[in-house]
């Protein structure tokens, strides 16, 4: 059975990254895309999307062509594994604290890794990267340090590091919305530096996991590292998991929903607002996401996915899914 929920998918802009670092290598993109099921058309269209596990299994074909965890993008070649033996480096930090101010003192140790600095005022602590070596830093690598920092301090907190917000060196790009799903946080652009930013307070978290565990949590790298998670308390991403209980039901209206959230119809909509969403579009890109996902697997002819989805018509998702990818659903089928 198709599942009942639907994972937030990735806009195409976090692969033509990828692509780029490739073409600059002289690789056949197309055959490294068509290895992971993305059809090269995609990329020259901004609204395109592709899935979790899509963009980890690309990742895991760069790693090895490249044989460098940052991808040949760092100060200096990372050899895989290594993010394996800082992990294992940190094991025994009696708090988060300790784990942070231990990674600080690998420095020697890692040149091909950022140096890292944890700064406390106040009520805040920052960890920040020192990107000043690395000429041109790209987003694709800022994004994936600071996502991969952030998911080891959550793991080794227990569960998860809740962020105030994040801080990155590039401006804006608009048709990048996933950074709720990632990082659920605001991030704010155009700062000095990358920088993952929470309540100071949880540097005191003891840290207490064992080596088995650790084991667990790498041995799917990266997909336990980079795949989106719900982090997310804003108010989209709250409508959006009442909102997904549609794919296996009836779906909730608009009252359902506020009276769920213990709100009144016109507060949520305004907070919304505020959020630059509704509840019809949040809606949208469920049936987006479940549709990509679907075309991916191959497990569902188009007709059958479109009634699924609540469709009259194979014709009329078929316009739909256009207007939500800029693409036909077969551009998604391989």
């Amino acid at each position: 059975m198709p599942p009942s929920h639907a994972r937030n998918t990735l806009p195409i802009q976090r692969v033509r990254a990828m692509a780029e670092l490739a073409v600059g290598r002289g690789w056949d993109v197309a055959g490294i895309l068509g290895e992971v099921g993305i059809s090269p058309e995609l990329l020259a269209e901004g609204r395109s999307r592709v899935t979790t596990d899509q963009a980890v299994a690309l990742v895991q074909r760069l790693w090895r062509d490249t044989d460098d965890e940052l991808l040949g993008l760092g100060l200096a070649p990372v050899p895989r594994g290594t993010l394996r033996l800082v992990c294992f480096g940190l094991m025994g930090a009696p708090t988060l604290g300790d784990g942070i101010r231990r990674f600080e003192s690998f420095r020697r140790s890692l040149p091909g890794i950022p140096p890292l600095t944890l700064e406390t005022e106040g009520d805040e602590a920052r960890v920040r990267f020192d990107l000043t070596g690395i000429e041109q830093p790209i987003g694709l690598i800022i994004d994936t340090m600071l996502t991969i920092t952030h998911r080891y301090l959550g793991w080794a907190a227990g569960g998860r590091l809740r962020l105030r917000r994040v801080e990155v060196p590039y401006a804006q790009d608009p048709d990048i919305d996933d950074y709720d799903a990632i990082f659920g946080a605001p991030v704010v652009f155009s700062m000095p530096g990358p920088a993952l930013v929470f309540d100071a307070a949880l540097l005191e978290h003891p840290v207490d996991r064992s080596q088995d565990e650790l084991a667990s949590f790498l041995r799917n790298a990266p997909a336990g590292v980079l795949g989106t998670r719900d982090y997310s308390v804003s108010l989209a991403s709250q409508v959006r998991r009442a909102l997904e209980r549609g794919l296996s039901g009836p779906w909730p209206s608009p009252d359902d929903i506020a009276a769920e959230l213990a709100m009144s119809p016109q507060t949520l909509r305004r907070r919304l607002h505020d959020e630059h969403t509704s509840v019809t579009r949040i809606r949208e890109q469920i049936l987006r996401d479940a549709a990509i996902a679907s075309l991916v697997r191959g497990d569902e002819t188009v007709t059958a996915l479109a009634r699924r989805l609540g469709f009259s018509e194979a014709s009329a998702f078929s316009r739909a899914f256009r207007r939500w990818t800029g693409s036909a659903p077969g551009s998604y089928q391989h």
